[in-house]
């Protein structure tokens, strides 16, 4: 069987989980996924890190593991120590990070290497709503929080552009928490696509 198709293969089947992570999904403790691509390109160094950071010290703070999903030369990551987030928030800059959704991980798995990188050449997949839920649920967490998800963008009746991250939410099971649609989006076509592929959609502290 060819490099990629081993890939296509195990997506969604073999995610490396940090022993933390593992150690509070085997006693019932809350484990919570955070995407990467806020990481790497959601804004400058160092205020990615500080961000990741603080946003870990809100969870810790309530009985909550963090879990940052994320593709480290080709394998799939569910929960990185401090050292391995902090190169990826550098990682953007560097030119060593890639915008990885769901149709991406194939091909950034069939990228394995076996041998070890040095800080300044490890590649990353920094993964998106849609790439992170499929990575999270093969990794047996059940929630996942996110600033923005992706939707139906402004024209998108005619250009047909509709992220990834709604398809990804109409079949794999994860609770996504966010703070909504992204403003910059059509929201009201995109609740209406939500509604057509039958995800439950609630609201909280807002009309």
């Amino acid at each position: 069987m060819s490099p990629l198709r081993n890939a296509i293969s195990a997506v969604g089947s073999k995610v490396k989980v940090l022993p933390e992570v593992a150690r509070a999904l085997e006693t019932g403790r809350p484990v919570v996924a955070l995407e990467s691509t806020i990481v790497a390109h959601g804004m400058p160094y160092p205020q990615n890190i500080e961000l990741a950071k603080e946003v870990s010290s809100i969870l810790r703070e309530r009985g909550v593991i963090p879990a940052t999903i994320a593709v480290k030369d080709g394998i799939f990551r569910a929960g990185l120590e401090q050292d391995e987030l902090e190169n990826l928030a550098k990682a953007g800059e560097e030119n060593r990070a890639i915008k990885c959704s769901s149709r991406d991980l194939p091909l950034m798995a069939s990228n394995i290497t076996t041998q070890q990188s040095s800080d300044e050449t490890v590649q990353w997949g920094a993964t998106t709503v849609a790439a992170t839920m499929r990575l999270a649920h093969a990794a047996n967490i059940n929630t996942f929080v996110t600033g923005g998800t992706g939707g139906v963008h402004r024209g998108g009746e005619l250009s047909l552009d509709i992220s990834t991250d709604l398809i990804e939410l109409s079949r794999t099971p994860v609770i996504v928490v966010s703070a909504g649609v992204k403003s910059i989006l059509d929201v009201k076509r995109t609740l209406e696509v939500l509604e057509t592929f039958g995800v439950p959609v609630g609201a909280w502290q807002s009309d």
